[in-house]
């Protein structure tokens, strides 16, 4: 619709212009009329304009009205998508959860919405998809098509309870408060099952708010939770949070069969069965399997009609879980029409216990195998009933969930105490006899000879305990995975009741000390095939480099390099390089990474399930080391010269320090804070009410710029997160939303204009004491310097650094020498512009010389601003002589006349009058007075009567003829120079202000003859400003805005209102714009700038 229209409005108006100077230009005279030059301005203003809204023309969205009524029975919704009034064209829809009703917005589209009424009718919610991601998973799992089953999906009688937890503003990521509010409406609905393909790298395992909400959904309410494992294989240990971190949900990593890579991936050669590259691993940190079973993990399936095509090729663990998930619904429907009692612990137990082992692929990826769906309802028939059925038993290890020994320390014999914890399923009622009655008897078998355990344990209904001794001694190095397995003595056939999960990372030891290398010559690799090495890395080791170079002649392929270490309550992404690499025949590449010294490494090398052939490589991995005094670098401005002292830990290391600052953060306080009790879709069961902190910040940009804000006491928490959510909105002065962001704020920044902004942010929890413990916090506000960013001076020398004599040159520092770095202060004049104390500046500082090291072995670095120096403002010398009771006396004067302004008292002005006629600024307050005073259109006659006594009062001959100097060298230039621009501003007001008044006069019972020398006047007022400022200045433009329009030239019209648009959007001057274009037959700019309004100045801002 925009551009068709565009291109012919700009062709028109060009072709007008043309005719128009073609007849201008034609007989030319000596002397251009005014309005012959304004007419030629119009016209070109009009393709500025045109131009202007096309370069910066955004698609609002559809707008439509939406009408919200009770018919008796519920709520209904009407949405007016014929944008025509034509209600009984469109849809009738009841809240979706009601009547199950969708509709779509148009056949251009085809996105089809549903809606939900909250408050009793005040708020509509029109509910669409973010992505077609949610839309394919629901297809795998229970899409339904009687009329072409083939397109069926796992449980194509499975009935689907759709909640959107992707979360628009921020690219379909998931945000605590939809979770939450998902898991609330599980729960009140009752659901069976739960396929949840979201999740995110945590920094801790089997805790945090929402995950212990939904551990309750599974074990108070019996809710079957199945979810993705991850993406962020091939290492171990990158299982997702929660599906591969959280006891109570059902993991599934992401297999590929041959028959799958034919039909789907149309690959010209049969590969055995593998586990994708990328599928997570396991184990977790805590020592849990990580994995659970495996499906699946890619499929052809719908997706919804926006995409216009019919189906999509999608894989992702976000695929195996729906496969998965699927297959448990088969699996209740059976459990129920047979009258089978389960839950959750009994499904879980059924499905891992039956699941096919597939040879070749390692346990850490497929868990306990793929998913068997009738052996597992076999079974349930065949040991039914069990007296666990209704039981979890909880493993704990040493407040781990497995024995999981990793690093080089942790390779000897030791022994640790696990617990089994027998736990009832809350939703089915176990009475007190029965758990009185508990009694089982087990057998603990482990088939790894380095494992010793118990044979027997009795258990009941309390906590037990027994030892396990690990002797990792004489294992080869690389990964070991048992499990010790306990099975009921009285039916050992039904598989074990429990698994303690057993894992050991032998590493290898760096011999070659010289040379901190390890070699690997001539690996072969087939297509998905991995090779893991573990590496105890040398005490002192910063970074590492690793080399890679294909000996094949005949062909290349795809490889993944993912190196990781794993630290505390630290997500495994935090110390991880993952690269995929392409290399030809006869390629290499050379990577570098960040290591820990003293830490197990493991460097993961895995061809591309998907690539074909036999590779042959060889692979380097070399370690060096230049290590700091501290690690944490933090200078104050203040503190002057700051000493770091680095020692060169491996080998002989070149020394070039770099302190590189990238970014400024500014810290933010918040301007009001609130807690709130939310509404009934915010309330958990058992009647906990969830609060809101809504915390205000307000930000002041001085120039356009880019930032991203964060809360540094809530950043990179989601699910481990002791709170529910963590969302902000930054909104401009006319509560237009301009970005969102979570938890994650490398992921999202704003970039705006200059101007005046207010940053909301809101946290959840059901513990108001809780929250007010963040009613203060802090807002940091992250802004990218310009530029290449700053850098601060490197000395070898203290007293160079003192001097600012050489600056640090490269230096070959030998293995255990110490070299000293001294950083001086950055100096003032190029602190950047709007960077106050207290603020800080942020960046990177490197000490290898070395492009590998520079780029794998940077620590953050920041520099703390100081206030800022104390300088003596130059202006006109003080008049020593001037008499105490005169200067008094201008003093009371100056004092009168600036409250004049803000009271506008008549009675006031003229008594000022009588005495200071002939000074200026006060008829310039009285004016000022006038145009501020409400009754301003009854008192025009006024305002012209003093702005022309003002214009008496000023001599602006001699005014122009000062800004007409090049230079003044009189002894009082400065003094002059300040006068002069007095006067030049209160020459300028009064013109404008003359101008609009006399325009203002003018009606449509003025006379032609009064008409027409008004409009002289007007001409002559405009000639004057043109002089003296900017058109587009705010003193003058109302002015402009008026005299273009009673010159009907509304091309300069429009082109002034997108300029105060740009500088400072306001809604009366949007409207003022849609009503040009009109003027001008812009249809199409109406339409679009009509539009707009909706989203650029709400009545309210957004909701949270």
């Amino acid at each position: 619709m925009w551009d068709p229209q565009q291109r012919l409005k700009l062709g028109a108006v060009m072709r007008q212009q043309e005719a128009f100077e073609n007849k201008h230009t034609n007989g030319q005279s000596d002397t251009v009329d005014l309005q012959e030059t304004l007419t030629k301005e119009d016209f070109q203003a009009q393709i500025d304009s045109l131009s202007s809204l096309e370069k910066k023309f955004s698609f609002y969205g559809p707008v439509f009205d939406c009408i919200v009524f009770h018919d008796g029975v519920t709520w209904r919704a009407c949405v007016d998508t014929t944008t025509t009034g034509d209600l009984e064209s469109c849809s009738l829809l009841a809240p979706y959860a009601l009547e199950q009703q969708f509709a779509t917005l148009g056949c251009s589209d085809m996105l089809t919405y549903s809606v939900n009424i909250y408050k009793e009718g005040d708020l509509l919610e029109i509910v669409t998809n973010c992505g077609s991601h949610g839309t394919h998973v629901a297809c795998i799992a229970a899409g339904y098509f009687p009329d072409q089953p083939e397109l069926n999906g796992i449980a194509p009688g499975a009935q689907i309870v759709s909640i959107k937890i992707g979360d628009s503003r921020l690219g379909s990521m998931e945000t605590g408060t939809s979770l939450i509010r998902a898991i609330i409406k599980a729960i009140e609905l009752k659901v069976d099952l739960v396929n949840f393909s979201y999740g995110e790298t945590a920094a801790y395992q089997n805790s945090g708010r929402i995950c212990d909400l939904m551990s309750e959904a599974v074990n108070k309410h019996g809710i079957i939770f199945v979810s993705s494992a991850g993406n962020s294989g091939p290492a171990l240990s990158t299982v997702g949070t929660p599906g591969g971190t959280t006891t109570a949900i059902i993991g599934v990593g992401a297999y590929v069969s041959p028959e799958m890579m034919a039909a789907e991936y149309s690959l010209r050669e049969k590969l055995p069965g593998n586990h994708y590259t990328w599928s997570s691993r396991g184990p977790s940190a805590d020592g849990a399997r990580g994995v659970c079973i495996s499906a699946p993990g890619g499929a052809i399936a719908s997706v919804p009609n926006w995409t216009l095509r019919r189906s999509q090729l999608m894989n992702g663990t976000s695929m195996s879980s729906p496969n998965a998930c699927g297959g448990i619904a088969l699996l209740l429907s059976a459990l129920k029409a047979g009258n089978i009692p389960y839950s959750p612990y009994s499904i879980r137990r059924a499905v891992e216990n039956t699941a096919l082992k597939v040879e070749n692929i390692e346990a850490f990826a497929q868990g306990c195998g793929l998913l068997q769906v009738e052996k597992s309802y076999m079974l349930f028939t065949e040991k039914n009933p069990c007296q666990e059925w209704n039981m979890n038993f909880v493993v704990t290890c040493n407040g781990g969930r497995g024995i999981y020994l990793r690093e080089p320390h942790e390779i000897k014999p030791q022994e640790t105490v696990v617990n089994i914890e027998p736990v009832y399923c809350d939703v089915n009622t176990t009475e007190n006899k029965d758990k009185i009655a508990f009694s089982m008897r087990v057998n603990l078998i482990c088939s790894a000879t380095w494992v010793s355990c118990p044979a027997h344990l009795e258990l009941m209904n309390m906590q037990r305990v027994f030892t396990v001794k690990v002797d990792p001694a004489g294992l080869p190095t690389g990964p070991h995975y048992t499990e010790i397995q306990a099975f009921d003595i009285s039916c050992p056939t039904k598989g074990p009741i429990f698994r303690v999960p057993i894992t050991i990372l032998v590493p290898i030891r760096v011999q070659d000390a010289e040379q901190c290398e390890l070699r690997f010559c001539n690996q072969h690799f087939n297509a998905g095939q991995i090779r893991r090495h573990f590496i105890a890395v040398p005490e002192g080791a910063t970074w590492a480099v690793i080399h890679m170079k294909v000996l094949s002649k005949e062909h290349g392929s795809r490889f993944v390099i993912h190196t990781i270490q794993l630290s505390p309550q630290t997500a495994p992404k935090s110390n991880e390089f993952y690269k995929l690499v392409n290399l030809s025949d006869l390629g290499e590449t050379t990577q570098s990474f960040n290591v820990r010294g003293g830490g197990t490494l493991e460097v993961c090398i895995s061809k591309w399930w998907a690539s074909i052939g036999c590779v042959s490589i060889d692979y380097s991995v070399r370690f060096s080391g230049l290590r700091a005094s501290s690690q944490v670098f933090s200078m104050h401005a203040a503190e002057g010269i700051a000493r770091i002292d680095v020692k060169s830990t491996l080998n002989c290391e070149e020394i070039l320090p770099v302190v590189a600052l990238k970014h400024h953060v500014q810290v933010l306080r918040p301007t009001e804070s609130k807690i709130q009790a939310l509404g009934n879709r915010d309330l958990l069961p058992d009647g906990r009410q969830i609060y809101e902190l809504l915390l205000t910040y307000q930000l002041h940009m001085s120039k356009t710029g880019e930032f991203s804000p964060f809360c540094p006491w809530l950043s990179h928490l989601l699910y481990e997160s002791d709170y529910e959510a963590q969302l902000w909105m930054l909104f401009d002065t006319n509560k237009q939303l301009m970005a969102s962001g979570d938890a994650f704020p490398h992921q999202y920044s704003a970039k705006v204009e200059k101007g005046d902004y207010t940053l909301r942010m809101h946290v959840r929890h059901e513990k108001t004491e809780q929250l007010d413990r963040l009613k203060e916090k802090p807002m940091l506000i992250k802004h990218k310097l310009a530029n290449a960013g700053i850098t601060l001076d490197t000395f070898a020398t203290q007293g160079h650094a003192m001097t600012g004599g050489k600056k640090f040159v490269t230096h070959s520092s030998q293995a255990g020498e110490i070299c000293p770095i001294y950083i001086t202060p950055l100096p003032d004049e190029k602190i950047p512009k709007g960077v106050t104390a207290g603020n800080y500046l942020l960046g990177t500082l490197t000490f290898a010389k070395d492009d590998y090291g520079k780029k794998a072995n940077g620590f953050p670095f920041k520099y703390v601003i100081s206030e800022a120096p104390n300088r003596k403002k130059n202006g006109p010398p003080a008049n020593k002589e001037k008499n105490k009771a005169l200067e008094f006396d201008d003093a009371l004067r100056d004092l009168k006349v600036n409250w004049l302004s803000k009271l506008g008292s008549e009675s006031l002005y003229n008594e000022l009058r009588e005495k200071y006629d002939d000074h200026f600024p006060l008829h310039q307050a009285w004016l000022l007075a006038l145009d501020a005073d409400k009754e301003k259109p009854n008192r025009l006659q006024e305002i012209v009567a003093t702005a022309e006594l003002l214009l008496s009062k000023i001599d602006k001959q001699t005014v122009l003829s000062h800004y007409g100097m090049k230079a003044d060298v009189r002894p009082n230039a400065a003094a002059i120079k300040s006068d002069m621009e007095k006067q030049k501003i209160a020459l300028i007001e009064a013109l404008s202000r003359l101008g609009i008044a006399k325009a203002d006069l003018l009606t449509a019972e003025t006379s032609e003859e009064e008409r027409t020398t008004t409009l002289l006047q007007l001409d002559d007022i405009f000639r004057n400003l043109t002089k003296l400022t900017d058109l587009n200045d705010a003193k003058v433009v109302q002015f402009a805005m008026r005299h273009a329009t009673l010159c009907v030239q509304y091309g300069r019209l429009l082109k002034m209102l997108l300029k105060q648009l740009e500088d400072k959007p306001t809604e009366e001057n949007e409207r003022k714009a849609i009503e040009t274009c009109q003027k001008l037959g812009w249809d199409h700019c109406v339409q679009h700038l009509g539009n707009g309004l909706f989203t650029k100045y709400p009545p309210s801002y957004r909701l949270f």
